[in-house]
């Protein structure tokens, strides 16, 4: 049943994973977390892709994305890859460091999408191991901080938002609107829903003359993301487990839990 690659857009799912430092996602794509760390992305070794830019690194026999590259790799079809993972690295030179251990870890989680060990090298200094099949349907994302996380979750909201109804100007032009990102104390204040696993329907939003209200659900733990969206249509005749409220005259966002 899996849904075209265009309703990808308005639904987010995520599932955070304390213990073992990832998160599980839906509707979250490579480009907007490219936009979102834009400037300060390291290079990518890739571990699953399709990319034929890339670079050749003799000693792993993988190919990686220089920094450069990085937006060239991000405005390409990635979603139409299939497979694609990836461990971002400081620099070349330490890609030759690796051992046979570590080669094989890192295999591993491209083929498997699960860590042998936590997926954090200190030589190669990663934030991220970001692994997705049809990227944005199904995401695996290691986070060595959190942080980056909440930071990437508060500006996927609103830039979807702004995508999703775009204003008419006088001469009849769509033009986005322009959100301000969610701030990160109420997505943070979320923390116990997304460990259970919820869904943030932006097409079921309510959009008032005043504020626009989006429903989240808490639906639970999937890695099968026929089964989170089966899940996410039962849940949405049911009474949602909060909302988050943009008011459109202060331009603030607030959380109301149910």
């Amino acid at each position: 049943m899996k849904k075209h690659h265009q309703d990808i857009r308005d639904l987010i799912y995520v599932h955070l994973n304390q213990t073992d430092q990832y998160v599980i996602s839906h509707g979250i794509e490579f480009d907007e977390f490219v936009s979102t760390f834009s400037g300060s992305l390291n290079n990518l070794l890739l571990l699953a892709h399709r990319y034929d830019d890339a670079d050749f690194n003799m000693h792993t026999l993988l190919e990686y994305c220089p920094v450069d590259r990085i937006n060239k790799l991000a405005a390409d079809d990635v979603y139409g890859y299939g497979n694609f993972c990836w461990i971002d690295f400081l620099e070349e030179e330490v890609l030759n460091e690796l051992t046979g251990q570590e080669m094989a870890e890192l295999l591993y989680l491209g083929h498997h999408k699960h860590h042998l060990k936590l997926p954090f090298y200190n030589k190669l200094g990663n934030r991220f191991v970001y692994l997705a099949h049809d990227d944005g349907w199904f995401n695996k994302i290691y986070y060595r901080s959190f942080k980056d996380f909440f930071q990437l979750f508060s500006v996927v909201i609103s830039h979807k938002l702004g995508e999703l109804k775009p204003e008419k100007t006088l001469l009849g032009i769509r033009k986005k609107r322009t959100y301000p990102p969610v701030n990160k104390e109420i997505l943070l204040s979320l923390t116990p829903f997304i460990k259970e696993g919820i869904c943030i329907s932006l097409r079921d939003a309510d959009h008032q003359r005043t504020r626009i209200e989006v429903p989240i659900w808490v639906i639970g733990d999937f890695a099968n993301m026929d089964d989170m969206y089966e899940e996410y249509l039962q849940a949405s005749h049911e009474q949602y487990h909060a909302k988050i409220i943009f008011d459109k005259k202060t331009k603030e966002w607030k959380l109301n839990v149910m």
